[in-house]
């Protein structure tokens, strides 16, 4: 029997094809996989069917359509006060993972080692892998003693902090020991991955935290690949701040984002990364042998879901928090210990108030005997620090309120 080549032999299917595949057989809420249940805005499903019925179906430009990239300008200056070069300093990609995959294939040599914050969305490792790179792990550890005063968001508002709602779940932060990150960077050191907002935590980076990376980087001469697909997804009044925006970064950094997660159309793949022309460089050079480019009709979509105006952006926020809400509570009232997300649209819960097994038996437990899909974060780590996930599950609320009503009724059997 031939066997798959030794850069991807250790890989094996993904924990997300495993619980969706588990969910499926047991008729399972899927809460696992972070995709939603619903459309993202009509009128840019219709500005895609239009660009279709157009005659836009063939190859787009390798770097995207110049209109995208000019909508991508727009979007930064609106939002960031960035101002990018539509020729140079942005590039479309299949989806934010293909943006991923293209900029450590570009930018990593052989043996260059990549720092990855653990739990890490889980294509980082396999990317650097691909690409001969070392990964360096950095573990993301969760305290209930409250926020590290020098690492708070300022941006959080007092009366959200010192709400009489807010539980003790609410303050647990995951934070990084900056030693333990120092110690992560040597002369081999190439690239730092930054996940912010993070998935599965929830977190996000505060200025002081990027500060901190952002100073090692530039100690070391080291490339910051910041994946930043949930930029928009924040809440309680924590705002997302850009890496390449601290002082010293512009010319370091590249910015990863995604139309999928924004405008719930994730199934397009539309993704770009911004990054200065000499990154750049290396980022398409590899982007055109992985892909080429992207579907040309979403391309003109993801144009008009650009150019939304800012009640769509307020509503995205809004109507998140509400699910977010909803099912923490849920969480809670069924004797989990929830970490209160400050983005993205997961939560991380603590199940050791109702069993003392490993995250993985528990999913799936939870699965085949509840009826409810979740992801063990356990595959978001490397073995050394396994032990830190493996009383946790990831559960998304990127979903129709009934669908989360629906698992907040079958959620109610845990306290059975």
């Amino acid at each position: 029997m031939t066997q798959p080549a030794h850069r991807v032999a250790s890989f094996g299917a993904t924990i997300f094809a495993e619980m969706s595949r588990l969910a499926a057989e047991h008729r399972a809420i899927n809460l696992g996989q972070g995709f939603p249940d619903f459309d993202g805005p009509e009128p840019v499903k219709e500005a895609a069917i239009a660009a279709i019925r157009a005659g836009d179906n063939q190859y787009a430009v390798s770097s995207g359509q110049p209109a995208l990239r000019r909508a991508i300008a727009g979007h930064v200056q609106r939002f960031y006060g960035q101002t990018c070069d539509p020729e140079t300093e942005i590039t479309v990609t299949s989806g934010a993972t293909e943006g991923l995959f293209s900029t450590i294939l570009g930018l990593v040599n052989p043996g260059d080692e990549v720092i990855i914050f653990e739990p890490f969305y889980d294509a980082y490792v396999p990317n650097t892998l691909m690409a001969g790179g070392v990964p360096r792990f950095v573990p993301l550890r969760p305290s209930t003693t409250g926020r590290a005063p020098h690492l708070e968001h300022p941006e959080r508002s007092r009366e959200a902090a010192q709400s009489k709602d807010a539980s003790p779940d609410e303050t647990i932060e995951w934070s990084f020991d900056p030693d333990e990150l120092a110690a992560a960077f040597n002369d081999r050191t190439r690239l730092i991955i930054v996940n912010t907002p993070h998935n599965p935590t929830g977190k996000v980076y505060s200025e002081a935290e990027l500060q901190i990376i952002a100073d090692l980087c530039q100690k070391w001469d080291v490339i910051a690949l910041s994946d930043e697909v949930y930029e928009h997804i924040v809440f309680d009044g924590v705002k997302h701040a850009r890496l390449a925006q601290q002082p010293g970064m512009a010319e370091r950094t590249l910015t990863i984002s995604s139309h999928g997660k924004t405008f719930s159309f994730t199934g397009w793949k539309i993704g770009w990364v911004l990054a200065p022309p000499d990154l750049t460089r290396g980022l398409r050079q590899a982007h055109q042998f992985v892909t080429f480019a992207s579907g040309t009709p979403f391309q003109a979509a993801a144009v008009a879901a650009l150019g939304l105006d800012d009640e769509y952006y307020q509503s995205l926020i809004a109507n998140y928090q509400i699910k977010r809400d909803f099912l923490a509570n849920a969480l809670r009232e069924s004797g989990l210990k929830v970490s209160l997300p400050q983005g993205t649209y997961f939560i991380m819960a603590d199940f050791t108030p109702l069993s003392h097994t490993d995250d993985v038996e528990f999913c799936r437990w939870l699965t085949t005997e509840i009826g409810v899909a979740a992801i063990p974060p356990t595959a978001f780590y490397s073995d050394e620090h396994k032990h830190i996930g493996r009383s946790w599950a990831r559960f998304a609320f990127c979903k129709q309120m009934e669908t989360l009503e629906k698992a907040a009724e079958r959620l109610k059997r845990l306290k059975a």
